[in-house]
Order: structure tokens, then C-alpha cells, then sequence
């Protein structure tokens, strides 16, 4: 009697279980859907996806446990958390690599193959799930060469590539405010004490960081932070001078001081951060001294360094300092009918010689012709393309935004598991706080300076590659 009292309760409670898990499986899919039916809802659910790597990565390590073996025996050393964590960023660099062969020449999504860029999530991560089984088959002897061969090197690409967007967003940044400036329009004045007060609060902050540095990382016997501070103050000095020299300014109009002190500032937060990053057996970072704090510190620092890399993959990816030119211009028309009476140019080409013109007559701006909103884009049934913004062209090169996304995981690991000592096994480890890595952001922060000169001195000494006859 009481099995058939309670047969009812059973299956309600049954009913009601499945049901709420349909809905929440058809709420998560449909959420990724919608996600991914947009070039940048794609971008970041690529960019969660990184960082949800990273943090398994970063807890693997901590705990020095294998994932497929927890109950494995360890070396106190961190054995089992080193060979996880480059287990982890081989199998979803690969699956990246795999992607990038496969979507290489797409154009837009016409391409059958655009699909699986913007699409198909549970097969590719069920690829990702079978990269990983099959990684931790692979020897480890395997992953001390590739960490020392490939991983290694595809850092340092890594961190060229965030420089590379630093300094192009600097001078996007000025050139943007300039534009509005020139136009005269009811908005200039906003845009000319935007341009002052922001120039002005990024050179005060790098003075401000400077002085802190003296006084927090220059006491005693800390040569490096004394000479890297220094060094430091001498660049900002420099690349400013350099920025507002007459002849500079006569080669290159477009540069001025609103580069120079962003870049300032960047590079001047990378040498405090290097120096944050330092361990404290010198005596030169009192910041990691408070036990009381380290914890929170190590973990709100690390979801910050993952956070800042999946940002500047997925920004990088999209960024117009990387895309390469293709036939049609800065994108890419698509097939559409042609008119005989027009020369047999496309409804889309005509628009476009159209758009350009305007440009250069400086009626529209240069950002149009990255835009493809203003095309005739109707999709295959007829029916205007409403969450499709890539039918008539990509945003960004779907190979190219693998390939970046792959030095990322290799970053990563080298991150992670490069001069970790016992000491950091069995705790949070705290991510980048090595020599290493502080060698790493002081020599970024240098070669940024050098990236930006170059960026400035190159049209005084090639001026036939460079021609600026107007701010777009």
C-alpha cells in the first residue's frame, strides 16, 4: 500500500526533476545560441571559455592533483599540477589549431564552414573533452619538449601581440578625438577637454606610480627596481620629447602627446606591477609580507591576470592591426548580381566604391569601411539577416583569431608552472609572482616604448610609405 501511495509522489517528483532540467538544458542552449549568432557573442563565449581554462589550470596547479588520476602519487614539487596544466592549454590549443586550419579563406557566413566558427558548441566541446583524455596518454617528456619549443616561444608572441594592441589603440584613441575635433560640430569641445584631461590624468598617473615605486620597491639594496624606475623615467622623458619635435610632427601630424603619455602610463604601471610580481627574498616587496591578506590578494590578482589575457585575445583577434587586405577592400562584399549597364559592377560594390569615396572626400569616416551594416545583406530565403551580422562579410579572420587564441593557452601555461617552488604547492599559487615574470613586464614595458617609437620615427624615414593629408 505504501509503495502504491507513494507510486504518484515518485513520479511527480520525477516529472517535475526532468522537466526543471529540460528547461535549464534548453535555457543554457539557447543562451549559447544566442550568444554565438553575433561575431562578438562568439568572441566571448570563446573568451569564457579560455577562462574557465585558465582557472581549472590555475586550481589544478594549486592543488597539484591530475584530473584524470587525483589519487596518483604527487612529487612535492608540483609533478602532477605542472604536467595537468600543460596537459590542459596542449588540448585546447590544439582544438584551436584544428579550428584555425579548418576556417581558413572564410569570407562570410555563406560559407558552410562558418557554421562550425559560430556554432556547434557541445561538438566542440566534446572534441575539447576527447583533446584532453588523449593528452594525458601522451608521455610527459612530450611536454618538457613542447613547453621549452612551443610554448615558450608562442609567449612571447603572446606578449608582442598585447603590445602591438596597445600602441594601436593609443593612436586610435587620438586620431578618434582628433577627427571630432576637426569637425567642428556641437560635440568638438567635448572631445578637445576629453583629449587634455585625458592626456593630462595618464601623465599625472605615471608620475604618481614613479613616486610610489621610489618608495615602496627603491629602499636599500633593490638595484633592479632603482635601475628599472630610472630607466623608465628616462623612456617617458624621451618618447615625449620625440612626440612633439617639429619634424616629427611635420612627417607624422596624427602623433602629439596623447600617445606618448598612454603609453607612459601602461608601461609605467607594467614596471610597478613587475615589481609587485617580485618575490620578497630580497627584502624589495613588502606587499606579500601581510599573511593576513595573501590569499585574497593571489586570487583576486589571478582572476585578474586571466581575465586581462582573454580580454586581449579576443580584442586582438578583431583588432585591424591584424587583419590582412583582401580584393574587395577592408571587407568583404559577397556575391550579389551584377548590372550590364553598370559596368558590371555588384549592387554591393557599387555601394561600396560609393562609401569610399565619401571617405575620401572626409565626409564619413575611415570606420565605415570596416563596417558592413550600410550593404544590402539579405539572406538566402529572402528574409532580412536580423542576428546575422557577418552575411556579407566577417568581422574578424576566424584563422588568424585561433592562432591567437592558441599562443594564449601556451602563455598561460608557461605562466603558470614556470619557477614555481615547493613553497607554492598545496596553496593558492599566486600567478607570476616570479623573477621570471618580472623580467617578462619589465622587458614588455621597454619594448612597448620601442614599438611606439618606431610608430612615430617611421614616417621621418620612410615618408613614401606614409602619406597623411587629412585625419581621415
Amino acid at each position: 500500500m505504501g509503495a502504491i501511495v507513494s507510486l504518484p509522489v515518485s513520479l511527480g517528483s520525477s516529472f517535475v526533476a526532468s522537466g526543471l532540467g529540460a528547461c535549464c538544458s534548453n535555457l543554457c542552449s539557447k543562451t549559447v545560441s544566442s550568444l554565438g549568432s553575433s561575431s562578438l557573442g562568439t568572441r566571448l563565449l570563446y573568451a569564457m571559455w579560455l577562462l574557465i581554462n585558465s582557472l581549472v589550470s590555475w586550481i589544478s596547479m594549486s592543488s597539484n592533483k591530475s584530473i584524470l588520476w587525483p589519487g596518483k602519487t604527487c612529487a612535492a614539487t608540483g609533478e602532477c599540477g605542472y604536467f595537468t596544466v600543460h596537459r590542459l592549454n596542449f588540448a585546447l590549443g590544439l582544438m584551436h589549431l584544428i579550428l584555425a586550419m579548418t576556417l581558413v579563406g572564410v569570407k562570410s557566413t555563406k560559407d558552410i564552414r562558418a557554421s562550425l566558427q559560430n556554432s556547434w558548441w557541445s561538438l566542440k566541446f566534446l572534441v575539447y573533452v576527447a583533446l584532453i583524455v588523449l593528452s594525458f596518454v601522451i608521455p610527459n617528456d612530450f611536454f618538457v619538449f613542447f613547453s621549452k619549443w612551443v610554448s615558450l616561444p608562442a609567449g612571447a608572441i603572446f606578449i608582442i601581440v598585447g603590445l602591438i594592441l596597445l600602441v594601436d589603440f593609443a593612436h586610435e584613441w587620438a586620431e578618434t578625438c582628433m577627427y571630432h575635433i576637426e569637425s567642428d560640430d556641437e560635440s568638438s569641445t567635448f572631445w578637445k577637454r576629453f583629449l587634455v584631461l585625458g592626456t593630462s590624468a595618464m601623465y599625472t598617473a605615471a608620475f604618481v606610480m614613479t613616486i610610489v615605486m621610489f618608495i615602496i620597491f627603491c629602499r636599500g639594496n633593490c638595484a633592479m627596481n632603482q635601475t628599472a624606475v630610472t630607466i623608465n623615467v628616462i623612456l617617458i622623458v624621451l618618447v615625449t620629447a620625440i612626440s612633439i619635435h617639429p619634424k616629427i610632427q611635420e612627417a607624422n601630424p596624427k602623433c602629439g602627446l596623447a600617445q606618448s603619455s598612454m603609453v607612459s602610463a601602461y608601461c609605467t604601471y607594467l614596471i610597478m606591477s613587475a615589481m609587485a610580481s617580485e618575490p620578497d627574498d630580497k627584502r624589495c616587496n613588502p606587499l606579500i609580507r601581510s599573511s593576513g591578506t595573501r590569499n585574497a590578494s593571489v586570487i583576486l590578482g589571478s582572476l585578474f591576470t586571466f581575465v586581462a589575457i582573454a580580454y586581449t585575445t579576443t580584442r586582438a583577434a578583431a583588432n585591424s592591426a591584424f587583419q590582412g587586405s583582401n580584393t574587395n577592400g577592408s571587407i568583404y562584399l559577397g556575391d550579389d548580381e551584377e548590372y550590364e549597364g553598370l559596368g558590371t559592377q555588384s549592387r554591393n560594390q557599387l555601394r561600396y566604391d560609393a562609401v569610399r569615396q565619401a571617405v575620401e572626400e572626409g565626409s564619413l569616416p575611415e570606420s565605415v569601411l570596416h563596417d558592413s551594416t550600410w550593404l544590402g545583406s539579405p539572406s538566402p530565403n529572402g528574409e532580412s539577416a536580423v542576428d546575422d551580422d557577418e552575411l556579407s562579410g566577417t568581422k574578424y579572420n576566424y584563422s588568424l583569431f585561433h592562432a591567437i587564441f592558441f599562443i594564449a593557452t601556451q602563455w598561460i601555461a608557461i605562466l603558470l608552472t614556470i619557477n614555481v617552488t615547493q613553497d607554492d604547492v598545496g596553496d593558492f599559487i599566486p600567478v607570476g609572482r616570479t623573477y621570471f615574470y618580472s623580467a617578462v613586464k619589465i622587458g614588455s614595458a621597454w619594448l612597448c616604448y620601442a614599438l611606439y617609437g618606431w610608430t612615430i620615427l617611421a614616417p621621418l624615414l620612410m615618408p613614401d610609405r606614409f602619406e597623411y593629408d587629412a585625419y581621415y
